[in-house]
């Protein structure tokens, strides 16, 4: 699923959407633990609940650790935050973590279960220490609860 808006300014109301590994099979892939909405599903709250704060979004998913490290390199100088489900990479892609790092933006992790209610290997996060907030545990409520946190951390403006 890919929406992508080219230019070379920052736009001060644009929102980039990641998604990582395994998330196009939302809908499909252990609905206990993940529901049974689809990503699109989610994206499309992600779309209505930014739009009610005047946001656009952006939305990319990728199986592919470079493939999300080229998404955030290129939303640097035009997108105004980020909003991430990094799925598995979460806690071992120190690439993914760097690129972040250079983002000049509010960065907001997001999950849809609570990785630290459930196997160990989970509880490490190497995106947390650069996102300004952490989601997880709320299911598809959460992508409301990350556009939501995005724009009051933009402000009425897009000013951070």
């Amino acid at each position: 699923m890919t929406t992508v808006t080219t230019g070379s300014a920052i736009d001060e109301r644009r929102v980039l959407l990641l998604h990582g590994p395994n998330l196009n099979l939302l809908g499909e892939r252990e609905p206990e633990v993940y529901g049974t909405a689809t990503l699109a599903d989610h994206v499309h709250t992600a779309e209505q609940t930014a739009a009610a704060f005047g946001i656009a979004v952006e939305a990319y998913q990728s199986n592919h650790e470079g493939d999300l490290v080229d998404r955030i390199h290129a939303a640097r100088g035009r997108c105004a935050a980020i909003v991430i489900n990094p799925g598995a990479f979460t806690h071992y892609a120190w690439s993914i973590h760097d690129a972040l790092a250079a983002f000049d933006g509010p960065i907001v992790e997001l999950h849809l279960s609570n990785p630290n209610a459930r196997e160990p290997w989970r509880h490490t996060s190497v995106v947390a220490p650069v996102a300004s907030g952490t989601i997880c545990g709320f299911g598809a409520a959460g992508y409301e609860l990350a556009l939501a946190a995005v724009a009051r951390l933009l402000g009425p403006t897009g000013e951070t």
